[in-house]
């Protein structure tokens, strides 16, 4: 497992500490130029098409009261702070800032549903506590570290979202994160291009159990998951509540809580899981069950995330926020057992699946066909050349061109595809 301490993190002009007082002052930090808060810190980041260290000067005019930057050739004054590597500085800071908080924080990882079970548990804790959560996906090895470095010292508790497409990548975050609980949604068919196969990927976000087990901290598991019940034998664990059982899906999941009958706002027998966590955290952190139901039924999904939106008379479900083998497949199995005669799939490319791509579109056409979904558009270039009698269009023009030809009206939709295919704009045509 990777070491935070293993990296080098030498700063030029000042220590850490030093660092950690300047952030203190504000406790802001910003990395775009565009968004600068007066007094912040800025980091100068690099990417492959920009480098940061170009707009330190910008930074500074814009508001910020010091600059951290990685190339001397940059450095102007002494609002300037030279470090030798500004991603692992903004590393290193975020690591301190949390130890220093000494708050509980709760770290999750898993192949889908990790934003929206971390917006329950957000939804739950909130109603006990004062909560920072994870904005939006920020969960890389950049996003992590501004999560951290969000949190003040009115925050109680922290909950923090990691992703990886990687080996290593939750090993870094956790050590960066350093959670006191740790949740792992489940293991699928995600990032297949970075992970290699399935068994890479249990492997890769099994480094979340890893770090809780090393410093003995608590892992939350699902007793019906076998593989995080072998993955967490050695590791202090908790349970999904015995209590919290599985009613129906008439779209909405619907359950019952020791004793309270829960209807939540999300669609699809999986988000009963990404519930039962939000629940099992909640009473762990003594939330009352009452809290806890109405945190529950207030949350309501957004950012193209299992959205119910209505349109006239059609009901579309739209889940275009993310996709890959196993998410599309539990999407389309809660599709078909929905009770409505009149049901239309748009479905869009699934990315990052490296050699197995053509493979794992045609399983999803042929899980297509098994349901009867004859009412079904495949859009991208990967599903194009799946073998299929369906309607298939190269681009998202192509698909527009024929939806404007054809009247959605009575229709059931399920619209889902991965981040790039951008299917939330298929609303704008119906």
């Amino acid at each position: 497992m990777i070491k935070l301490n293993e990296v080098s993190f030498l700063l030029k002009i000042m220590d850490i500490k030093e660092l950690y007082k300047l952030f203190t002052e504000n406790y802001l930090v910003d990395t775009d130029t565009r968004k600068i808060r007066k007094g912040s810190l800025f980091f100068a980041l690099k990417g492959a098409n920009f480098n940061g260290n170009k707009f330190a000067e910008q930074a500074l005019n814009n508001g910020a009261s010091y600059a951290v930057i990685d190339e001397s050739a940059y450095k102007l004054n002494d609002k300037m702070i030279l470090v030798t590597n500004v991603l692992e500085t903004l590393q290193k800071l975020a690591n301190y800032h949390r130890n220093q908080l000494k708050i509980p924080i709760v770290g999750l990882t898993g192949s889908n549903g990790k934003t929206t079970t971390k917006e329950l548990i957000n939804a739950v804790l909130k109603e006990k506590y004062n909560v920072n959560a994870t904005k939006g996906n920020l969960n890389n090895h950049i996003g992590v570290p501004l999560t951290l470095l969000s949190m003040d010292l009115k925050t109680e508790i922290g909950v923090v979202e990691m992703g990886a497409n990687h080996h290593n990548e939750i090993a870094l975050l956790s050590e960066i994160t350093n959670p006191d609980i740790g949740y792992i949604t489940n293991f699928g068919k995600a990032h297949l291009e970075g992970f290699g196969s399935v068994e890479g990927v249990v492997e890769a976000k099994s480094e979340l159990y890893e770090f809780l087990q090393e410093h003995n901290k608590t892992a939350i598991v699902n007793p019906e998951d076998k593989i995080q019940m072998s993955k967490t034998n050695a590791i202090q664990r908790v349970l999904f509540d015995e209590n919290i059982n599985y009613i129906d899906t008439k779209p909405e999941v619907s359950l019952t809580y020791d004793g309270l009958s829960i209807k939540s706002n999300l669609i699809g027998t999986y988000n009963f899981n990404n519930i039962a966590a939000a629940i099992t955290i909640g009473k762990y952190f003594e939330v009352s069950k009452e809290d806890i139901k109405y945190a529950i039924e207030s949350y309501i999904p957004k950012n193209n995330r299992s959205q119910v939106i209505k349109r006239k008379q059609a009901k579309i479900i739209l889940d275009a926020y993310n996709a890959n083998p196993t998410s599309m497949a539990h999407a389309l199995k809660s599709f078909y057992e929905l009770e409505d005669d009149n049901k239309m799939v748009i479905l869009g490319d699934m990315f990052e699946l490296g050699k197995d791509s053509l493979k794992e579109h045609q399983n999803i056409v042929d899980l297509l066909s098994s349901y009867g979904f004859n009412n079904s558009i495949l859009v991208g270039e990967n599903f194009s050349k799946t073998k299929t009698n369906l309607k298939t269009c190269k681009s998202f023009d192509e698909l527009s061109e024929h939806l404007f030809s054809k009247k959605i009206t009575k229709e059931t939709l399920l619209i889902k595809g991965s981040r790039g295919m951008a299917l939330e704009r298929v609303l704008e045509i119906i």
